[in-house]
């Protein structure tokens, strides 16, 4: 009874999900349209959430570097670091590391907010006095989201390969010239432009689901909580399944 009974929780929670998404669609991307507020989410969402981002990204690159070096030190290819961590962190690790710190500092922090202002009664304040809560706080943040994160990892992304540099250099001397030469070398569009282009659904999802979860919350402060929580799960499981569903596109597509 227990597994029918989630299974209709799950497709009822997959079903709200999808209607508040088709929601945005209607009536989000509609005029009028909250300008000084998507601004000042995109500031909030994007700017500072670059630190946390950044010291992520520099952390990883230069870890992931000590780490391959051994095992490229046996095979005897230990020239070919530089390549391989390029390679690593601009088609997969970047993005998705940096996405899963991204829903788990903005998406707690939309669910609670949105929360917050649900269980106070604030939305239906803003509904009362003929201000449209979804686009002015839906819209305007699944918008920043969106925008925010594409820019945040192609950062984290050059601030992982810094830090990459600076571990390559700790058992041996290469030059900044020449390590990032042969980083770049190695990469073409196709291993850009689809880590790029999926970081855009990354950042929708993570924005979509922090504001389904506030929109929807309930049981006073308790549910604040369940709110940010839920949201952070919910957004890093669709993190890793847009992920694979790129990876099964792009080599349909011939471009892996």
């Amino acid at each position: 009874m227990s597994i029918v009974t989630n299974t209709k929780e799950f497709l009822d929670e997959t079903g709200a999900i999808a209607k508040f998404t088709g929601r945005f669609f209607t009536t989000g991307i509609m005029p009028r349209y909250e300008t000084k507020e998507l601004l000042n989410q995109c500031y909030i969402i994007g700017y500072k959430s670059l630190p946390l981002i950044g010291l992520t990204a520099f952390i990883m690159g230069l870890v992931l570097t000590m780490q391959l070096r051994p095992s490229l030190v046996d095979y005897g290819v230990e020239s070919q670091l530089p390549v391989m961590v390029g390679l690593a962190i601009v088609r997969e690790i970047g993005p998705v590391i940096s996405a899963l710190i991204f829903a788990g500092k903005i998406g707690s922090s939309i669910g609670a907010e949105l929360g917050s202002m649900k269980v106070s009664e604030q939305i239906d304040a803003m509904e009362v006095s003929g201000i449209n809560p979804y686009k002015y706080l839906v819209a305007t943040r699944v918008f920043a989201a969106t925008l925010m994160l594409p820019i945040l990892v192609i950062l984290g992304d050059t601030i992982s390969l810094f830090g990459a540099y600076i571990g390559v250099n700790i058992k041996s001397v290469t030059s900044f010239e020449l390590f990032f030469l042969q980083v770049f070398k190695s990469l073409s569009y196709s291993d850009i432009l689809p880590a790029v282009v999926k970081t855009i659904f990354f950042g929708f999802a993570v924005g979509i689901v922090g504001c389904y979860k506030g929109f929807n919350s309930s049981k006073g402060t308790q549910g604040v909580g369940i709110s940010a929580n839920s949201a952070v799960v919910l957004s890093s499981v669709l993190i890793f399944i847009i992920d694979l569903l790129a990876v099964q596109i792009t080599e349909v597509l011939g471009l892996n």
